[in-house]
């Protein structure tokens, strides 16, 4: 079966959101504007999250999973989603529910338009501590890529998948996503979104990965930027 949007989910410990997910995601699938269909890419959890995962994907023919033999972190995560997809369009949100599937619908009204469609989370529900982290990368952020992008973190997407497949992973680049969509030439926009605090589970990252971590990307980035090779063939027989 054909779908034009597989939501990737990228999954390492999060036993205790799984069944929400999975309920959020088949809501969301209900009221659609693009058919869809669910990849989980499971991270190499040590918890109950691949049998979980497993289960789900038994119980529902739409969703699909591939798991990591270790753990590898979220830029992997997201590659590996991105290799495996042959819809259209991929996108990709977190599976603690902080974001909302249902505002996937939001970013597809833009989707035709551009070749990556962001999220901008307002009025966000985390700590001060992680507000102010996130705030401080970001401006780190825009000040090395010059993206426009106010919250490049965002764990709510949708990216043409040829652009996506030609991305140059590497670790921490998911929040250089769309920077790398404008290297070769695309167009990308951000749209307002809901944000809820996480319920079950605990946060991957802290302090340190937030601002720190980024910082050391950002200079990996312009190192891509430089010697990024970027092209359009005119004719051919």
């Amino acid at each position: 079966m054909h779908y034009s949007l597989t939501i990737i989910i990228p999954v390492h410990n999060e036993e205790d959101n799984l069944l929400r997910t999975e309920e959020a995601l088949l809501n969301y699938i209900n009221i659609a504007s693009a058919k869809t269909s669910i990849l989980f890419v499971n991270d190499g959890s040590n918890d109950k999250s691949l049998q979980l995962i497993e289960d789900v994907c038994t119980r529902n023919g739409v969703f699909s999973f591939i798991s990591l033999k270790e753990n590898k972190g979220l830029s992997t995560a997201i590659k590996a989603g991105f290799d495996t997809v042959e819809s259209d369009l991929v996108g990709y949100m977190d599976a603690d529910l902080q974001t909302s599937p249902n505002d996937f619908n939001l970013l597809l009204k833009h989707i035709d338009n551009y070749q990556l469609v962001t999220g901008v989370r307002v009025n966000r529900k985390d700590s001060f501590i992680k507000n102010i982290s996130s705030k401080i990368a970001n401006n780190i952020r825009r000040a090395f890529t010059k993206d426009g992008m106010d919250d490049t973190g965002c764990p709510l997407k949708i990216i043409h998948t040829d652009y996506a497949k030609r991305i140059p992973m590497y670790r921490g680049l998911h929040r250089f996503l769309p920077a790398m969509v404008l290297l070769q030439g695309g167009s990308i926009k951000q749209v307002p979104i809901q944000h809820f605090p996480r319920i079950a589970g605990q946060a991957k990252y802290g302090l340190r990965n937030r601002v720190f971590g980024p910082l050391a990307d950002c200079f990996a980035y312009l190192w891509i930027k430089r010697k990024y090779i970027n092209y359009q063939i005119d004719k051919k027989s």
